[in-house]
């Protein structure tokens, strides 16, 4: 039990006897536990609606989101939740890796792989400091443990015959566009190499959506499960939270909508 908490955040950041006592407070409750259940395998979305008045997804999204750009099916590129969550990392003694992306996912990558000796672990993202969606607090942690930052920076390719062995990065500017914030646009003629021995794709994530098609439930443009304003998905009884409806990227905010889409529930019930 724990999910993300225990296979996603490392523990140097996250105590693992914290997410234990957590837990607990939960089965304390009187809160019933059935694990070693996954959708499609040995478990029916069908069967739940049969035995339950209201069932809620909250599974989460941690497939690692793609650049689509060329190279990035070469041996070397990894996603970044798939490498925290299972942990089959390779051996990163001595070598380059660039990790792309600027939340809490490119942070706990980035400060994990340095950890595991690695020559030079460089955060690339395409917009500036002040834009990024990491916590202030983790980003100034990956700094202090010696990891290397380059801002508005963008990688276009990722080059190598059957392994990474350089990427392609190109400068960006910062162009003020109304109504959203500064989007960066890439600087003709900036292009440079690095030198890179892995890339780790760190730039959000996406539900399964093998999982959610064999449910039948109905989804956004973006891939997340589409809810009403009660958190409610296109199935009667069905709701859903955190992640998989597209809520903010972060364990607190997933939490929230959790509660929220359990009050709307007590609500459907009465």
């Amino acid at each position: 039990m724990g999910g993300l908490l225990v296979h996603g955040i490392p523990e140097f950041r996250l105590p693992r006897n914290t997410i234990q006592e957590a837990i607990q407070k939960v089965l304390d409750l009187g809160v019933k536990v059935e694990l070693n259940r996954e959708i499609g395998k040995n478990l029916e979305l069908d069967e739940l609606e049969r035995e339950y008045e209201a069932i809620l997804l909250a599974f989460g999204a941690n497939i690692s989101s793609k650049m689509n750009i060329d190279g990035e099916e070469l041996n070397g590129v990894y996603g970044g939740n798939e490498l925290l969550e299972n942990e089959n990392y390779p051996d990163f003694t001595g070598k380059n890796v660039a990790v792309i992306g600027g939340g809490n996912t490119a942070m706990d990558t980035a400060r994990t792989i340095n950890r595991k000796n690695a020559g030079k672990v460089t955060v690339i993202y395409r917009r500036a400091r002040a834009q990024m969606p990491a916590e202030d607090e983790e980003v100034e942690a990956a700094m202090s443990e010696g990891v290397e930052f380059l801002f508005q920076n963008n990688i276009v390719k990722i080059l190598g015959k059957d392994k990474v062995e350089s990427i392609e990065c190109i400068k960006t500017d910062l162009v003020k566009v109304e109504g959203d914030r500064e989007r960066p646009v890439n600087i003709e003629g900036s292009n440079y190499n690095l030198k890179m021995d892995y890339v780790v794709m760190a730039l959000g994530a996406k539900p399964q959506s093998s999982i959610i098609d064999k449910m039948n439930i109905k989804k956004t443009d973006k891939g997340y499960i589409e809810v009403d304003e009660n958190q409610k998905t296109s199935r009667e009884k069905v709701f859903a939270c955190g992640d998989l409806i597209g809520a903010k990227s972060t364990v607190a905010w997933a939490a929230r909508s959790g509660r929220d889409a359990a009050e709307k529930i007590i609500e459907y019930l009465k």
